[in-house]
């Protein structure tokens, strides 16, 4: 039996995947809008990711790049 940690572990893992595939495939999209709209999941779910994991420098970069993309998509849903 998998005891309670371990599947913490595994689920903040799969997170953190899920989000650097999210970006990946935002940087693939050529509309902007869905390409911000991928950048903000992929951030906010490697943003937990680094947040379960403490890594100071990586929790700080997460912020300020999902914070980027939420302004970038602002500014083009007010065009």
């Amino acid at each position: 039996m998998v005891c309670c940690t371990s599947l913490m572990e595994i689920l903040f893992k799969i997170l953190g995947a899920i989000g650097l595939l999210s970006i990946t495939g935002g940087v693939l999209v050529k509309n902007r809008v869905i390409q911000n709209i991928l950048f903000i999941i992929g951030g906010l779910l490697l943003l937990s990711y680094s947040i379960y994991i403490r890594d100071p420098i990586f929790i700080p970069l997460q912020i300020i790049f999902t914070v980027a993309a939420i302004y970038e998509l602002y500014v083009l849903k007010k065009k």
